[in-house]
């Protein structure tokens, strides 16, 4: 029996989706694709109509589809781009970026590492003698949330999936990380000089996100980030492939049973590791010490 569209009946059938047990045409599957999005923005409380929201974009294909759903909402998104300064990867997913929001005809907001701050990410990595993606992390934290308060955005939004919730969760409950378990939550407040940060795209998936953009037209870069190789997150997502391929499903049931069974559970560890919050001395961003985390990066790395 020929396989049929779930939604339309139509024949076309573009994706097999196994662990709704269903079918799409182009047009149908893009409509799922907003579909789940719109419910994870009504079901966790994400974006409120008419606030702005800055939608954090690398140039891949989550964020960039994120970006695209949101405008097509009709949500007030702009986009923040960083540029890191990873040699080529920078270049191409700088590239990518600003070509999509020609094309959507879209606010683009950047910043650039060496530029504005004096350094890049892997002349950070050398300094500190840590791991790429630590130094990388802490930035994008930082200049996410002083971008949205500057701006005067309600919220950010990030192209985190189902796929990376799932790994990083995979990894915390492995390792009993109470603090990141209080705090993996696909909404994280407001709270004092931090906006809140909201992940749209967590019903959907890796292989969901790449097929949206390649049927709706939107270019963005397939490499991974050079700095990412060998780390734990891409073995964990892997691991729960396999599982996945086993048993359809099973992302989803992990992640979500989490968040209605046990998320609760691991908040009080959270709100009690967090302290009181100062201005920092420096940038005057939020702080529990008299200078935050990225200006004590600046200052270590520029004096080298």
């Amino acid at each position: 029996m020929a396989r049929t569209c779930r939604r339309c009946r139509a024949t076309d059938v573009v994706i097999e989706l196994r662990r709704h047990n269903a079918s799409f045409c182009k047009e149908c599957f893009r409509h799922h694709v907003r579909e789940q999005v719109r419910r994870a923005i009504d079901d966790f409380d994400m974006l409120v109509p008419g606030e702005r929201v800055l939608v954090a974009v690398s140039g891949g294909k989550d964020s960039l589809a994120l970006w695209d759903i949101l405008l097509d909402l009709g949500y007030e998104a702009d986009g923040l781009y960083l540029g890191l300064g990873i040699g080529e990867y920078s270049d191409s997913s700088g590239e990518a970026t600003r070509t999509f929001a020609a094309r959507r005809q879209a606010r683009l907001v950047e910043i650039d590492l060496p530029t504005d701050h004096g350094f890049d990410i892997p002349t950070a990595a050398a300094v500190t003698k840590r791991v790429p993606c630590s130094a990388c992390g802490l930035s994008k934290r930082h200049l996410f949330n002083s971008a949205a308060r500057d701006g005067g955005y309600a919220v950010v939004a990030t192209g985190h999936n189902l796929d990376d919730e799932a790994a990083v969760l995979l990894g915390n409950v492995l390792r009993w990380d109470a603090d990141y378990l209080g705090r993996q939550q696909p909404v994280l407040p407001a709270t004092d000089g931090f906006v809140r940060k909201v992940k749209p795209l967590v019903r959907l998936d890796e292989r969901e996100m790449a097929a949206y953009c390649v049927l709706s037209g939107i270019d963005y870069i397939v490499e991974e980030c050079p700095n990412a190789v060998g780390n734990k997150h891409l073995g964990y997502k892997e691991a729960l492939n396999v599982i996945e391929d086993q048993s359809p499903g099973s992302k989803n049931s992990f992640y979500f049973g989490f968040l209605a069974r046990a998320a609760d559970r691991f908040n009080q560890d959270t709100a009690a590791d967090q302290g009181a919050l100062v201005a920092c001395a420096s940038c005057g961003s939020p702080t529990t010490g008299t200078v935050c985390a990225f200006c004590k990066l600046v200052e270590k790395v520029v004096q080298v």
